[in-house]
């Protein structure tokens, strides 16, 4: 006998594990840590090939260094995003909560803070170019957010708001409505391609093609701010998170100041006219 509400029995249920391999209570290994260590790697290897071509500012023996300051910056400003942002109230009342990673993921605007400033702390030891090691960062920075995504789908977390379409799924960790688990948009999928492959396609043409530098980043961070905006229409409200002018989200608020800055370099960069990168 069918048990699911008629608006949910042609729909998918995302029941998928997090869990590659699970020991016992918050041990083992999960997607989204794979994700992560998927997305170090990868940029790993690209930044040794440039590296190796002339295509990036560092030396090859200093790509490790780079790679350990970049992920450390991604981690803590993720970390603390999410913390101040959205679980702030848990933090206060519990402070060792920010330590336990395994209750929480990270925030994407925190992330990339983070990674900015990680990579200023880098160039300053290394008196390199600001802007050529953030073009370079910009390039491949999207595939992690790309990685991010699937692996919040996977997780069932960051879900989208109710919707008819065809491809609709229902989450099980979303919250009823009138006692009902409606199907809802995969926004985490439309993450995935909007913010993530789409912003990637972008910065990688980008950086291929100019000779400026600063046009990359400046590229990727209106593409980013955009995409985020746009896919914020479908995603569900973090609950508790404020509504500004009863229609724009936190990450919808959070995203102008990218796309501000992303304007003001872009602008900044064909006034001064082309600046080889390398």
């Amino acid at each position: 006998m069918n048990l699911l509400p008629s608006t949910q029995q042609h729909c998918w249920v995302d029941n998928l594990d997090p869990w590659i391999v699970h020991s016992s209570g918050s041990v083992g290994i999960r997607w989204y840590g794979l994700s992560c260590s998927a997305g170090i790697l990868v940029a790993a290897w690209l930044f040794l090939r440039w590296a190796r071509q002339g295509r990036l500012p560092v030396p090859v023996d200093q790509v490790g260094a780079l790679i350990a300051y970049a992920t450390t910056g991604v981690l803590v400003g993720g970390t603390l995003d999410y913390c101040v942002s959205y679980n702030a109230q848990q933090v206060v009342c519990h402070r060792l909560e920010i330590f336990a990673v395994w209750h929480r993921g990270m925030a994407s605007h925190g992330g990339i803070l983070g990674l900015v400033l990680a990579l200023w702390l880098f160039l300053r030891r290394n008196h390199i170019d600001p802007l050529q090691l953030l073009d370079a960062a910009a390039a491949v920075g999207p595939l992690r957010i790309a990685f991010g995504r699937i692996a919040n789908f996977v997780n069932g977390e960051l879900w989208g708001r109710p919707a008819t379409v065809p491809w609709a799924v229902v989450f099980p960790q979303a919250p009823l409505i009138h006692g009902v688990n409606v199907p809802r948009h995969p926004s985490q999928i439309y993450a995935c391609v909007i913010e993530g492959l789409l912003v990637l396609f972008i910065a990688q043409w980008v950086y291929a093609g100019t000779t400026r530098a600063g046009l990359t980043t400046a590229a990727a961070c209106i593409a980013y701010g955009v995409g985020r905006f746009i896919d914020e229409f479908w995603r569900q409200p973090d609950f508790g998170q404020p509504v500004y002018w009863r229609w724009m989200s936190k990450g919808q608020l959070l995203t102008i100041p990218m796309i501000v800055i992303g304007i003001f370099l872009a602008i900044r960069q064909f006034q001064q006219g082309a600046v080889p990168k390398g």
